[in-house]
């Protein structure tokens, strides 16, 4: 089953991943986009739930070792953030959770 990719949207529009993603240069955008294409297929390779979070992670092995948050809707997965660094780590899912929830909100989802 193909799954479909979205990206979060604060209130005022801005979308935290393709921040980060036009930030990079294009040999990384094109690992990112293979990885995303993987995505796509099912295929998560190396991800894992968070603790304390709804959200996972993919994890990637180039660049600073970049991550990508992200929650799995069955046939839907929504992107909320990427680049984050193990350093930064604790304070970028902090950050992703509250746009988790600030997208429960406004979608008015309910994760029962």
């Amino acid at each position: 089953m193909e799954k479909q990719i979205r990206y979060y949207y604060d209130i005022n529009n801005n979308c935290p991943y393709l921040d980060w993603y036009n930030k990079l240069d294009k040999s990384l955008q094109l690992r990112v986009d293979k990885r995303i294409d993987k995505l796509k297929s099912g295929v998560y390779g190396d991800s894992k739930p968070l603790q304390k979070s709804e959200l996972s992670e993919i994890r990637m092995d180039f660049g600073k070792g970049y991550r990508i948050y992200y929650y799995d809707l069955d046939e839907v997965v929504i992107l909320f953030i990427g680049g984050s660094e193990k350093k930064d780590q604790k304070q970028v899912v902090k950050q992703c959770n509250k746009y988790f929830k600030d997208y429960c909100e406004r979608t008015n989802y309910d994760l029962n």
